[in-house]
């Protein structure tokens, strides 16, 4: 009989296809080891500041000759970087765009506390403190650094664009637009959102005072941030810690209550006429934010180099796990990154 232990090894010393056999394992990682994808790329683990804390990732970078165009990469809400960047990750490098992956801070392998804060301010302000950290980088064209965010993760990088001239194209997936009626969408109605801006508000005053978070489930209960069942099927999951899957990273079915301030609160529909660098949106007919909202987001948005890919059919999460829809939504940013910035 083969021990947990013994299994979890064979089976990260296994040469696997896909984004699991591409991370490094526990020891790796700690040890802050590389590991190279014959004739693909290399994976390294990284970290560097953002406004004092310690930001945790892994830099992926193409084994063919530099300098190589960068993306870096925030995925949905409360997410860990081996959840749907890792998915995207591994498949850009492969295409030959250096790609850095992190849990922003509050979150995973990141320092920050409270644990599992959702801040939209910290999460820009990580994404600029990765840029920095790319500029710094040997084999990097400074020139041609991008951004892509994915379900929330969208409205973080549609705000360091505009906040930062250094992000030459930016691509967003499957975003969850962080707009009153993506809210009313979510929850019900306004006096559904405005009993959880309250709930928020409270949460936050007496965290303030006493320093003590409160906390909500994401998926699975009644009071939990997101209700519906589809998407409490995909995360729990992700929950169980699964030892023998080393790839599953730190993602807890928790979030602070204050968090939902700036997830419901937030107005990205008010930064994207701000948008003047080339930008490529993928949506699908059942993702997130529905078929409108994102159509218009994207009517709003000023650059005359914009474009709107759409995947029929494809539903939120098939953005982050199925290998065909992920396969046609990066048959479309591959490209782009690799366009955007190039001197041609």
């Amino acid at each position: 009989m083969i021990s947990r232990r013994a299994f979890s090894s064979m089976t990260v010393a296994a040469p696997m296809a896909g984004a699991s056999a591409l991370m490094l394992s526990t020891a790796d990682a700690a040890a802050g080891q590389t590991q190279q994808t014959p004739g693909l790329y290399e994976v390294r683990k990284v970290s560097f500041p953002s406004s004092g804390e310690t930001i945790v990732g892994r830099l992926l970078r193409p084994l063919s000759k530099g300098p190589h165009p960068a993306v870096a990469i925030m995925g949905p809400v409360a997410f860990v970087k081996e959840q749907s960047p890792i998915q995207y990750a591994t498949r850009l490098a492969a295409r030959g765009l250096a790609v850095l992956i992190f849990d922003p801070r509050y979150h995973g392998e990141s320092s920050g506390s409270p644990r599992r804060l959702e801040s939209g301010t910290a999460k820009i302000e990580d994404y600029q403190a990765a840029l920095d950290f790319l500029t710094a980088q040997d084999g990097i064209d400074k020139d041609r650094l991008h951004l892509l965010g994915i379900c929330q993760g969208v409205n973080w990088a549609i705000e360091a664009s505009v906040r930062d001239d250094r992000v030459a194209s930016l691509g967003v997936v499957a975003g969850h637009y962080l707009t009153p009626d993506t809210a009313k969408m979510y929850l019900g109605d306004e006096a559904a959102v405005a009993a959880r801006l309250a709930r928020a508000a409270k949460a936050a005053a007496k965290f303030k005072e006493t320093g003590e978070a409160d906390y909500i489930p994401i998926v699975g209960s009644d009071a939990a941030l997101l209700k519906a069942k589809a998407i409490a099927d995909w995360y729990l999951p992700w929950d169980s810690g699964a030892p023998w899957l080393t790839f599953r990273g730190g993602w807890e079915n928790r979030i602070t209550a204050m968090s939902e301030a700036d997830i419901w609160g937030w107005r990205i529909d008010e930064t994207a006429p701000r948008l003047k660098l080339p930008v490529l949106m993928i949506h699908g007919d059942r993702a997130a934010s529905g078929k409108d909202i994102p159509r218009r987001i994207f009517d709003k948005i000023a650059s005359k180099q914009k474009s709107l890919h759409w995947i029929d059919g494809a539903k939120q999460l098939q953005f982050y796990e199925d290998p065909l829809t992920i396969d046609a939504a990066v048959n479309a940013l591959a490209p782009h990154f690799l366009k955007q910035g190039a001197h041609l």
